[in-house]
């Protein structure tokens, strides 16, 4: 009595384990779409947040459509071939209105696949415009550059399914050497600058004193 009594318990707990596998409903949480599969086959319309009657044999798919954010280390190298590197940080989202065939072409793996690669390359490419001193100067120029590259590169790839909301680097770091000579040229820039201002003041005060004479 006891062995046919574990059976029938097992039986139960199998029967409930496939009611609740083929379930027609379905929730997609807030800030997500759900893209719906049926043996493999991707049904272009994906689901809204909220619950949802489906194929009992669909499979769903939660694809977040909230901003998303990456960082990494760049490394390149300028105009005039020195090493420069710099922390990266970058917001993007999935356009919500196809997202279906996004996950068809792309996957789940687009930062390592796609977004990874296109900041390192968009980063080199557009530091290579501009000299070492330049990255310095034009600094917002330069980050200005790289998400305008970086946007347009990343739409083309995925046919405008990945969209960028924000970009941004920290100051430029290149090698000691190259630091020292920059601190050094600025120190002189300065001093330069301290001594054509006590020349200025010298012959103000010589005029004045001229001018106190004359009265």
């Amino acid at each position: 009595m006891r062995a046919s009594s574990i059976a029938y318990a097992v039986i139960a707990v199998l029967v409930i384990a496939i009611l609740i596998r083929l379930s027609p409903f379905v929730s997609v949480p807030a800030g997500h779409k759900g893209v719906v599969t049926v043996f493999g086959k991707i049904t272009p319309q994906a689901l809204d947040p909220g619950l949802h009657v489906i194929n009992p044999f669909a499979q769903v798919v939660e694809m977040s459509t909230r901003i998303q954010k990456t960082e990494s280390q760049g490394d390149a190298a300028s105009r005039d071939l020195q090493q420069v590197t710099t922390h990266i940080a970058l917001q993007y989202h999935l356009n919500a209105q196809d997202i279906a065939t996004f996950y068809q072409h792309v996957g789940l793996a687009y930062d390592e696949t796609i977004v990874a690669p296109q900041i390192q390359e968009t980063f080199k490419a557009v530091t290579a415009r501009y000299t070492a001193e330049e990255l310095i100067t034009k600094r917002e120029e330069v980050r200005a550059a790289i998400r305008e590259l970086l946007d347009k590169k990343l739409k083309a790839l995925t046919d405008n399914g990945l969209l960028v909301d924000d970009f941004s680097i920290t100051n430029f770091a290149f090698s000691r050497n190259f630091s020292a000579a920059i601190e050094a040229k600025q120190e002189a820039e300065q001093l330069a600058l301290k001594a054509q201002r006590d020349l200025e003041r010298v012959q103000v005060e010589a005029q004045q004193k001229i001018a106190l004479a004359q009265a």
